[in-house]
């Protein structure tokens, strides 16, 4: 993680959301029901789909009773900030330094909590030694680094970074120019077989900003991987840093995701804040937990720190504990979505696709206001088209305090009425019923949710009519 000032990116199209269900069963269409119970702590919460939650910690803040106290309660996975950088272990050549590092392990391992191990080589933060040298002798040094580091720390950590930020911001696709890339384009390779042999049963992962999407510097790296992979140079994961702020595009992230998992490689997201606060700065945790939930491969997500008290970027308010160690918005966001958990098992939201326009049901410009009437758009990830069927027979969308029902405008009984969201209140007009057909249908008025003059194109309109059974009523999976 480099001290940088924070990437800003485009203005984000939706909020994801931890949604429950109930089973429904017709036209493939099928969705599960709401845990009996679900966990109320983020580690326990990820826990439940076999994943880690975990928080970036400072050897000296371990000490503070409110800091230890939210870390031990709330994590299961820490990674050290600066105490296992280059700079920390190694500040004389061949003369190192683990007392930052032992007392994160030692602390993690009493708890039973796993330690990711960051980074091992990385063009930032190295000492003032290693600066000096180029060529063959920092090749020398960089493998003898990882080697001694990793070795010291044998079998105590889960997973390695064992690159940090190697490849350019920009349109290149390509490598950073920094004193370790020339030393030679396999350095990063080298690096690797290393950290292999040091330690095997560390997991070993490649880290790096701005791939928070399919763009050219992700897909520099996807370009790496699969060439590692397909040379047996041993890679097992890519962390997604994941600095974001609260108007970030994520409209790619979960298929930037998948896409190295089809790799056959893990994801994690390795160093999540997000600048911002309130509804806007959740909506943007919630998103990016929905994603590492949807994607089988994602094992686990750390944020950079704990609090907004202890933080690198200390104007942006980017944790989920406010600088009182108090639960924001964002916490809760996050809690909703672990509990959900991922695409197909309990928890999980599903997009409704209109069969005749191949469009799905959408919530416009993600709003949650009362009242927004729905219409039907090109099917994507967003949590504005994620709908949860309930026990209750309620369709709901988004989830916390902005969780919204399908609704029946006015309790409307009449052809043409519209279809809005609004609060859940639980009338008649707010329950539903799914039919063989693939058909929705109004319990109080009888009538079926359709798309107005069998439209197909995007931004049409949703209402009510006299069920038919027509390619317009009727409704699948994604």
């Amino acid at each position: 993680m480099t001290i940088r000032t924070p990437v800003r990116h485009g203005r984000i199209r939706s909020v994801a959301a931890a949604i429950t269900t109930a089973g429904l069963a017709a036209a493939g269409l099928v969705l599960s029901a709401t845990p009996a119970s679900a966990a109320d702590t983020l580690g326990a919460a990820a826990a439940q789909t076999g994943r880690y939650f975990g928080a970036a910690v400072v050897p000296n803040l371990l000490n503070d009773s409110s800091y230890a106290g939210t870390l031990s309660r709330e994590f299961t996975s820490v990674v050290a900030e600066n105490a296992m950088k280059w700079d920390a272990t190694e500040p004389n050549r061949n003369q190192f330094s683990y007392g930052g590092g032992d007392q994160i392990v030692n602390y993690a391992r009493a708890r039973g909590m796993t330690v990711r191990g960051h980074a091992l080589l990385w063009h930032a933060q190295q000492p003032g030694w290693a600066q000096g040298l180029s060529g063959s002798d920092l090749r020398s040094a960089a493998i003898n680094h990882v080697t001694q580091v990793a070795t010291h720390f044998r079998g105590q950590i889960h997973s390695w970074d064992v690159v940090n930020e190697a490849f350019a911001d920009g349109s290149s696709g390509g490598r950073r120019d920094s004193n370790l890339q020339r030393t030679g384009n396999d350095w990063i390779e080298a690096a690797f077989r290393a950290a292999r042999s040091a330690d095997p049963s560390a997991k070993l992962c490649y880290n790096d900003y701005n791939t928070d999407g399919i763009n050219a510097k992700s897909t520099g790296i996807y370009n790496m991987v699969a060439d590692f992979r397909n040379r047996g140079v041993p890679i097992d994961c890519v962390g997604i840093q994941s600095h974001l702020s609260s108007n970030s595009n994520l409209s790619s992230y979960q298929a930037n995701l998948q896409r190295f998992a089809d790799l056959g490689v893990d994801l994690q997201i390795t160093e999540l804040d997000v600048g911002g606060s309130g509804s806007a700065q959740a909506n943007v945790y919630r998103q990016v937990t929905q994603a590492c939930m949807n994607v089988a491969r994602c094992t686990g997500i750390t944020t950079w720190g704990i609090s907004d008290l202890h933080t690198w970027r200390p104007n942006d308010t980017p944790l989920l504990f406010d600088r009182n160690y108090q639960k924001k918005e964002a916490y809760h966001a996050v809690l909703d979505a672990l509990n959900g958990g991922g695409s197909g098992n309990p928890g999980t939201g599903t997009p409704l696709r209109g069969v005749g326009s191949n469009r799905c049901l959408d919530v416009p410009n993600q709003s949650t206001e009362n009242g927004t009437r729905l219409q039907i758009y090109d099917c994507w990830s967003g949590a504005n088209q994620q709908w949860t069927y309930t026990s209750a027979q309620e369709l709901t969308v988004y989830s916390g305090d902005a969780r919204r029902c399908l609704d029946a405008s006015g309790a409307g009984t009449t052809n043409g009425t519209p279809v809005i969201i609004w609060t859940c209140h639980g009338g008649a007009n707010q329950k539903w019923t799914r039919n063989g057909d693939g058909t929705v249908r109004n319990v109080q008025s009888g009538l079926c949710l359709e798309v107005g003059g069998n439209a197909t194109a995007n931004a049409s309109q949703v209402q009510l009519w006299s069920c038919t059974g027509g390619a317009n009523q009727r409704w699948a999976t994604q």
